[in-house]
């Protein structure tokens, strides 16, 4: 075999600061103090899970009730749920079952807590046969064919 003319090279470099180190703030002054041009520039919610902006009006729209809030079920209509489906004779949870709705819905309504729905109390309507919505509230619904 012929004499393989491998030659040993030993380069001497010095590695460049890591990403790290270069972003720290000695880094910064050091490259500043040898005159180079150094751009900083402050990331707002860098590093921060933060996928939305909140604005500091925040606190003060919390705290207005006024005009940002939503209307409720008014407690008559839950009295009239209650009372109609006490007279049939039903739970909140059989009453649920019968319009295809969780039994917490009917307890929301009943209590005032929901945010009205007309697709649930029109459900509810027709099952407990009181009338929920407009002037009528707790009347009986005239059963028959609707006028086309």
């Amino acid at each position: 075999m012929a004499e393989s003319d491998w030659d040993t090279v030993t380069v001497l470099r010095k590695k460049g600061p890591t990403a790290a180190q270069a972003k720290s703030k000695q880094a910064i002054l050091a490259a500043q103090r040898r005159g180079e041009d150094v751009e900083t520039s402050k990331k707002w919610a860098a590093g921060q899970n933060k996928q939305h902006s909140i604005t500091k009006n925040t606190a003060k729209l919390d705290r207005e009730t006024e005009e940002l809030h939503h209307d409720r079920v008014t407690l008559e209509v839950g009295k009239v749920i209650q009372q109609g489906r006490q007279s049939k004779g039903l739970t909140q949870k059989d009453l649920a079952t019968k319009i295809n709705e969780k039994p917490q819905v009917i307890a929301d309504y009943e209590s005032g807590r929901a945010i009205p729905n007309n697709q649930v109390l029109g459900k509810i309507e027709r099952a407990i046969g009181l009338k929920l919505r407009g002037r009528d509230i707790g009347k009986p619904i005239e059963k028959g064919p609707r006028a086309k």
